[in-house]
């Protein structure tokens, strides 16, 4: 006899439980039955899917390593999508978005504004080095950051030549790498004028993100209309337009003139941290509790209206 769960949870519980009770309770309250796969049970789960015995009609993925094939949470959910289950967000357009080295010439070709970049492969010719053009173009200091890349790993923010894409690969190695021109946000009240974007099926919310102390702050009365914000909402959903992707998050900084610029394009795990245990890093407690409301309403709609 199969075990049918109609929502079920990737997580290695790598931040509070808040986000994860909250999906819990909300799915008890739509009548959806869950299980939340922590590493102590992810092994079993994998061999129970591959035979048959257990069959998720909606995973939600927190968890998995995308530039790690052999990691086990990368396997379960290839195979769950293999047989025919929905994800969030189905693994090959997750990769695809999340890979920054695929994902920055369509963001270009679709008029997104992101920093000047060279793409640079991991296995190049020996002497490489970059043309005077793109030398003028990338400035210096500039950003060295691996394609696959996530949580500041590999992240050189002060590269002043071509050797030091040697420290960002010594911390993550990679396929490809971006070297981008050092883009720094204008400042408001000695506060960088910064956000992270999070769309969630359909819905978006902007929030302050400071990229130097990663505190976030809920956008206040009247700042969206001062601070242009309706401009910033339309990146996150011609990103979203652009990728297919229904959860992830984004990071949006404002320059000196006021344009805006996408730092950090695509990140499909968002990390759930809530405020109240961690107010130097996690994310506002009402919109961690709002987020898991829609993220449960739309597995409810793809389980009750399938065809949709």
């Amino acid at each position: 006899m199969t075990r049918v769960y109609d929502l079920v949870m990737t997580h290695k519980l790598d931040a509070d439980d808040y986000f994860i009770h909250c999906v819990q309770r909300l799915a008890a309250e739509a009548r959806l039955n869950f299980f939340l796969v922590e590493p102590l049970w992810v092994e079993q789960f994998y061999t129970r899917v591959k035979e048959g015995t257990i069959w998720p009609r909606v995973l939600l993925n927190m968890h998995s390593e995308h530039h790690q094939p052999e990691d086990i949470y990368h396997r379960l959910v290839d195979l769950v999508a293999q047989k025919g289950c929905r994800v969030i967000d189905p693994p090959d357009q997750a990769r695809a978005a999340f890979d920054k080295s695929r994902l920055h010439p369509l963001l270009v070709g679709a008029g997104i504004p992101v920093p000047w970049t060279v793409v640079v492969p991991h296995k190049r010719p020996e002497g490489w080095q970059l043309t005077e053009e793109q030398r003028t173009a990338i400035g210096s200091p500039f950003v060295i950051k691996p394609a696959m890349g996530y949580g500041r790993q590999g992240l050189v923010l002060d590269a002043q030549t071509e050797a030091d894409l040697d420290r960002s690969i010594a911390a993550w190695p990679d396929a490809h790498y971006l070297f981008q021109n050092l883009v720094k946000p204008r400042e408001v009240k000695g506060r960088p004028v910064y956000y992270r974007v999070f769309y969630v099926f359909g819905d978006v919310w902007v929030t302050w993100w400071n990229c130097y102390t990663d505190h976030y702050r809920m956008v206040a009365d009247g700042e969206w209309d001062e601070f242009r914000l309706v401009e910033v909402e339309e990146i996150a959903r011609r990103i979203a337009q652009l990728t297919g992707m229904t959860f992830f998050s984004t990071e949006i900084a404002q320059t000196e003139e006021g344009e805006f610029v996408v730092i950090d394009y695509v990140n499909d795990q968002c990390h759930m941290l809530s405020q109240s245990p961690h107010p130097e890093k996690g994310v506002p407690d009402d919109l961690v509790g709002a987020i898991a409301r829609r993220l449960v309403t739309a597995v409810e709609a793809m389980i009750r209206h399938p065809a949709r």
